[in-house]
């Protein structure tokens, strides 16, 4: 029997892609809020994850 490897389509991996940083945008924008590490961590990676996310979005919307 084979087994069926690399069965996803490339929609679905970034459809994975995509909630997985949106949920780590949503962490950031939490950790900002109360204050915990905020100041430390910066601005940077919840940016980069923003820019990933509308990339994404815009990929499978066909606008790219």
């Amino acid at each position: 029997m084979t087994s069926p490897r690399g069965s996803l389509d490339v929609e679905d991996l970034l459809k994975i892609v995509l909630v997985l940083v949106v949920v780590w945008i949503a962490l950031e924008i939490l950790e900002a809020v109360i204050g915990v590490l905020g100041g430390l961590l910066g601005l940077a990676p919840p940016l980069i994850g923003a820019v990933i996310v509308v990339l994404v979005v815009l990929w499978l919307l066909d606008k790219i």
